[in-house]
Order: C-alpha cells, then sequence, then structure tokens
C-alpha cells in the first residue's frame, strides 16, 4: 500500500517534534537558526519558515525577536506526531528524508566532476568542440556588475551561454538567468568559435 507523500516542511515540522520529544532539544532550550536548519536539512529557509509556523500553531515553540526559536512544549510535540501515526513512522520519514538528501548530494556531485573534465579538456578543444567552456574574468568597472544575466540579455548579444561560474573559489553550476554579476566573478561560456571575441567586446563597452 502507497504510502501518503505529505510536504517537505511538513515531514521537517514532524522531524523536528520528535526530536523534541527525544529530548534531543529541551522545553525552554533554543533550537538553531532558520539559515543553519536549511543548511541542516537542504532545503530553502522558506521552507524552514513553513515548519517553523507548523510547530508555532500547535505550540511547540515560540519565536520572538531577539530571543529566536524557543521550545515550549514537549507534550504538545507529542501530540503532534503522534497525528501522523497512521500515515508513517517519524524513523521511516526520517529515513526517506535521509535517502533523498543523499540521492542530491550525489546528483550535485557528478553534475560537478563533469563540469570540471569539462574545464579540464577546454583548452585543448576550444578550437574544435564548441562545448568547450571558455573562461571569462568580470574585471573591475565593468559596466555589467549588479546585473542579472537576463538584464545582460547575455545570450543575444554574444551567442554564448553561461553554463557555470566560479566565485570567490567557489563553483556555480547552472546559475539561471536571474544570477546576478560580481566584480571577480569568472563566467563559464559556451558557444561558437567567434563567441570569445563578442563576450570580450560586449562586457569592455
Amino acid at each position: 500500500m502507497e504510502r501518503t507523500q505529505i510536504p517537505t516542511y511538513e515531514r521537517i515540522a514532524i522531524d523536528l517534534a520528535n526530536r523534541i520529544y527525544d529530548g534531543k532539544f529541551k522545553v525552554g532550550e533554543k533550537i538553531h537558526g532558520r539559515s543553519t536548519l536549511a543548511s541542516e536539512y537542504k532545503v530553502s529557509p522558506e521552507t524552514v519558515r513553513r515548519a517553523i509556523k507548523i510547530l508555532e500553531d500547535v505550540e511547540i515553540v515560540h519565536s520572538t525577536k531577539g530571543s529566536g526559536i524557543v521550545i515550549s512544549s514537549r507534550e504538545n510535540a507529542f501530540k503532534y506526531i503522534h497525528r501522523f501515526s497512521n500515515l508513517a513512522s517519524v524513523k521511516d520519514l526520517k529515513k526517506q528524508m535521509n535517502h533523498l538528501i543523499v540521492e542530491r548530494e550525489k546528483l550535485d556531485e557528478q553534475l560537478y566532476e563533469t563540469l570540471t573534465k569539462i574545464m579540464d579538456y577546454s583548452d585543448k578543444l576550444r578550437h574544435t568542440n564548441p562545448l568547450a567552456p571558455l573562461e571569462i574574468e568580470i574585471f573591475p568597472g565593468c559596466i555589467h556588475i549588479g546585473k542579472t544575466i537576463s538584464d545582460m540579455k547575455f545570450w543575444q548579444n554574444t551567442g554564448g551561454t553561461v553554463i557555470g561560474m566560479k566565485r570567490k573559489g567557489e563553483m556555480i553550476i547552472s546559475p539561471g538567468p536571474y544570477a546576478l554579476i560580481h566584480e571577480g566573478d569568472i563566467l563559464l561560456v559556451i558557444g561558437d568559435e567567434k563567441t570569445y571575441e563578442r563576450v570580450q567586446h560586449f562586457l569592455e563597452e
């Protein structure tokens, strides 16, 4: 029999309630900040915010400015967990969530390794393979600093496609049209044999 699916934010709320009931978080203690929880669960801060809102609504936690998120009731945590006993055990939900996190990390690692291999061959293949990325640095004074890739109309103006971005030693894969351009960024661009000259000219305007 297929289990009823519930939203990610509610699964996180159940997981936190279970940790409170198990005594990993005690009444009166503060839970980690939303950004820390978002990193721990590998989700957006908005997803964590919605999970915390559920716990507030059922009076398991309360949050105030300056005090953060404080545990209010272990008893209410038990009542909340019990509501889901007919869907799946909390341990099952945690296992499922951990499995999804591991799978996502594997996929991210594979994407990173593939892009790294493309970059390693870029110098050798640049003149024969249109998919070998060009590395183009954003220098100080560039008029496009602070704009998004979409604002720049990058593809329309250069014929090149931004597939990655290096920023302060970190690799951003598939940054998307709304990624902001910062000074010192290195864009990874694919295109035809004339793309490099067009991009350089466009950025130096």
